[in-house]
């Protein structure tokens, strides 16, 4: 596999392997714009009009989701994010020492179709944008040929920045970030200005249930991105400061999310029908004035790209997991091939944008979250990974377990993904135990995390073969010895640093 000498180049060709710690040039506060850029997306203006129109909350309930789903989801990817610093490796990459080399296989394959839905959902989002714009602007319809175009173009961008690497998304962030902050204070202002405040703050509360499924709703989109966590941080030096990173990771959305979410709700009150459209963009051009609702989409569309960009970054790596063995940038393009011929299918053949999302979020927060309840346990008792078995698929590997799985993790996992889709139900499919007060708040996501956490961590799990002195010295890559005690299930690393 190809890499750099050092990250700071145009193209990163860095693929799995772990970053050596005088590449660990990094600053913590560099993830606030990332986690800012992975929010920017006028869906959640859309799901913070559901929470009026579909959930029957009122504004207050709807703050109180909007400020619980990034805490409860961001938090979580600011706690995986760790274990980016402590192996230098992608986040799929670590997942072999809790998996075993082929046992990560399973979980890996699960999560990069994931990949393939939240890609197409954003690409449609986004050629819904141009569309939009190119209304707005030019008097310009929505047409099949057109359809094909805005898709082809807004994948094509996205495939040209997440193609480029670790600086370009770092960069892009950051300047999305500044642009569609000062966009959403115009936007707020207008609301603010235009909104019948008494028929906001005059609707009543609905019920408690449906602010916690709304938590869910809103805060399986924050979950996607837990295995993709250490993948941003893995450029950190080992001496970053966990408890910074979390605080950081959260802070960076939590700050585009509340706003988004609440002006979606204040939009809801005079324009009910936008929680149901087929189409989750052209609402804006309805309800905002030409001379923001234009460079509101275009700065927004700027964002979606950026979180396609960082969705596809994260799906090069898990497809190398796989044993698709292309550089990273390659790797990249089958993904983005197969969001354009799904968005395609969502665009033209779906009749509801909107259902099939939520949907999709919900099985993408079951999906997801078995993975994060084994590999969350397993951070509490490794402090430091073995690159080179990281990186040896073979039977000589330290992570090679029995026969390559890890049968412990691998049956905590396959029990909890089972577990979770009984409790989940969506559009097209509803499990046994759907009906129950668990399933009918949404709740299937947390009961596969426990689940998952609680097997796991009582099954008795297999220690990673303990490398030869030399191989210690140059896995941990600072010097750290990789002993049965910090690289398998010891007790001495029984809590996690932060």
């Amino acid at each position: 596999m190809p890499h750099a000498s050092a990250p700071e180049g145009a193209l990163e060709t860095r693929g799995l392997e772990p970053v050596p710690d005088a590449e660990r040039t990094g600053r913590v506060r560099g993830l606030f714009p990332t986690w800012v850029a992975a929010n920017i997306s006028v869906l959640l203006l859309t799901m913070g009009a559901g929470l009026i129109v579909l959930n029957g909350l009122n504004f207050w309930q709807a703050l109180v989701v909007g400020v619980a789903a990034p805490v409860v989801s961001y938090g979580t990817v600011g706690l995986i994010s760790i274990a980016g610093k402590r192996g230098g490796a992608p986040g799929m990459a670590l997942s072999r020492a809790v998996f075993g080399q082929r046992g990560n296989l399973f979980p890996g394959s699960l999560i990069w179709v994931a990949r393939w839905g939240w890609e197409t959902i954003n690409a449609v989002t986004g050629a819904y944008a141009v569309l939009t714009v190119l209304d707005l602007l030019f008097g310009i319809k929505r047409s099949t040929p057109l359809v094909v175009i805005t898709l082809l173009l807004f994948v094509a961008g996205t495939f040209l920045v997440s193609g480029l690497g670790i600086k370009a998304l770092r960069v892009c962030s950051t300047w999305s970030a500044y642009l569609f902050g000062a966009f959403s204070v115009l936007v707020l202002v207008h609301l603010v200005a235009e909104t019948d405040w008494s028929a906001v703050f005059g609707k009543p509360a609905g019920p408690t249930a449906m602010m916690i499924a709304g938590i869910g709703t809103i805060a399986a989109g924050g979950l996607s991105w837990v295995p993709s966590g250490p993948d941003f941080t893995r450029y950190l030096p080992r001496s970053a400061s966990g408890r910074a990173m979390v605080g950081t990771t959260v802070g960076g959305a939590g700050i585009t999310v509340v706003p988004l979410v609440l002006m979606g709700a204040v939009m809801a009150v005079g324009a009910p029908d936008l929680a149901t459209a087929r189409d989750p963009v052209s609402f804006i051009g309805a309800l905002l004035p030409t001379w923001i609702s234009v460079p509101y989409l275009l700065i927004a569309l700027v964002g979606m790209v950026l979180i396609n960009s960082m969705s596809m970054y994260s799906a090069g790596f898990t497809a190398q997991t796989l044993g698709i063995k292309v550089p990273r940038a390659w790797a990249v393009s089958v993904n983005a091939v197969i969001s354009l011929v799904l968005g395609f299918l969502l665009m033209v053949i779906a009749t509801s944008f909107i259902g099939s999302f939520v949907s999709f979020l919900t099985l993408l927060a079951v999906a997801f979250s078995a993975w994060i309840g084994v590999f969350g346990v397993d951070m509490l008792r490794r402090r430091t990974y073995d690159a080179t078995a990281l990186m040896d698929t073979t039977r000589t590997s330290g992570y090679w377990y029995r026969g390559g799985f890890a049968p412990s993790a691998m049956a905590a996992w396959g029990t909890a993904l089972v577990v979770g889709v009984l409790f989940t139900s969506v559009e097209w499919f509803s499990g046994p135990l759907a009906g129950t007060w668990v399933g009918e708040n949404g709740l299937g996501w947390v009961v596969t995390v426990l689940v998952a956490a609680g097997l796991y961590g009582v099954l008795p799990r297999e220690r990673a073969k303990t490398p030869a002195p030399a191989e210690a010295e140059s896995g941990a890559g600072s010097g750290e010895r990789m002993g049965a005690g910090t690289d398998g299930a010891g007790s001495a690393s029984a809590r996690l640093p932060v």
